[in-house]
Parts: structure tokens; sequence; C-alpha cells
């Protein structure tokens, strides 16, 4: 139930469904917020489906320069999702020097999420806020649906009390979706050419850093300046049924 089959569109899933002793129902709640990658490739039939499970806003978390549709997408109507509210939130700034330095060697891998947070805490908040704010049936998305998009996924899920080894799960699901897979990433992408092998061995190799993250949200939400406001909100936007 949890993975979004919206034509064109594949590493989709509902962040509903994962068990949290925080919840009503005993688990996160469905149609509230899903993450994928980047929306260019949904279909017009993708972009109906996705309005079916309740899609309202979608939070880019793209720097604006890859916004926009590339080769081999799909041509869809100008209508398709005219009516969504669409909010640029990067979670980086290319162009920052200390972001670049420390952060474009590893930005297929979560060990660069610490960074991001640390180097660009006001543009983290941002994204953080911009999920607190929007109305139900929220999509986030980056470029793979992975990196960035598992970073925010990672919080959010953390910060709804889903344990750091269901967090981990999740993070490989996409791991294992996008390997091999032709990403449009800003930077070299070694994983565009794994195996499921070596999918695997990377998952293995970076679980701990994940589950670290979803375990630790509320020290990387003071490190952000989050408040217990928004904390609470994005906290009951998973959990209250």
């Amino acid at each position: 139930m949890r993975n979004l089959n919206w034509n064109g569109y594949f590493n989709a899933r509902d962040l509903g469904g994962l068990p949290t002793p925080l919840s009503t129902t005993g688990s996160t709640v469905f149609k509230r917020v899903a993450r994928g990658p980047r929306r260019e490739m949904l279909t017009d039939s993708g972009w109906a489906e996705a309005r079916q499970w309740g899609l309202s806003t979608v939070v880019d978390l793209r720097c604006m320069h890859e916004v926009g549709g590339r080769e081999g997408d799909p041509v869809i109507d100008n209508f398709t999702h005219s009516s969504l509210v669409i909010v640029s939130a990067p979670t980086e700034d290319q162009d920052n020097p200390a972001f670049r330095e420390v952060c474009f060697p590893i930005l297929d891998s979560p060990e660069y999420w610490r960074h991001n947070w640390r180097i660009l805490p006001n543009l983290v908040r941002e994204t953080m806020q911009a999920i607190a704010n929007a109305e139900t049936g929220v999509l986030i998305h980056c470029s793979a649906g992975r990196d960035r998009t598992g970073m925010i996924s990672a919080l959010l899920l953390g910060n709804a009390g889903v344990s750091p080894d269901d967090v981990a799960g999740d993070y490989a699901e996409s791991v294992r979706a996008m390997a091999g897979a032709k990403t449009h990433a800003p930077t070299h992408d070694r994983q565009a050419s794994w195996s499921v092998t070596e999918a695997d061995q990377w998952i293995a190799e970076t679980a701990s850093i994940v589950r670290e993250a979803a375990a630790n949200t509320d020290a990387v939400f003071d490190t952000i300046g989050l408040s217990q406001d928004e904390r609470s909100r994005l906290r009951e936007l998973l959990t209250e049924a």
C-alpha cells in the first residue's frame, strides 16, 4: 500500500503505514505525505492518479537550475497540475563554498546530511516549515527522490516516532529503486550504474547513518532552529487521523 504507482513515476511512496507509538492508529497516516523523484517524470494520467491520492501541494527540494523538463520527459497538458501549489524549498545552496567543498563529493550518500543542516540550517528549516504549512496531501521530491528527499523523510518519520530501523528501511527502498537509473542529478551520481548487489552493499554500509538521523531528530531540529510548534505540527501531520 505504501508504493505509489503513478504513471511515469517510480521510487514513489506514501509515508503512511509505518509503525509508531505516537499515532492514534498505531502507524503513520496514509495520504498525508508522499516522497518521490522529479515531478517532470509524471504523465497526464500519473498526475490524475496523484490527485486521486489527494495531492494538493508539491514541495520541491531542488535548486532552481534543476527544475524543468528534460529530454525524454513526457509531454503533458498545461492544465494538468495548474491548480496545485508548488513550493520551491531547496535544501542546498550549491554555490555556497563550504557546502560545495564538504558535500559535493558525497551528495549521493547520507553522509552529507549532517553537513547540510550544519552548513545551511536556514534552508533545511525553511523546507520543514514549508511542509508544516502545507495543505494535507504533500509530495516531497528532489531529483532522484533518494538523498535530499531521503534526508527530509528521515527527519519527518523520526519526528513522528517511527523506529530508526524502519526509517533506514524506507531509505533502503529508494536506494534499490534508483540503482542503475538516470536521475539528471546536478553532480555525478555513482549509483546510476549500480547493480542490485552493489546497492545492497551500500545499504549495509550506510544504514547506521540513517538510523542516527532518525533517532536524533530533536537535536537536528535544535540545530536548524525549528520551533516546538512546528515540530508538533509535523508530527501531527503523520500521526493524527
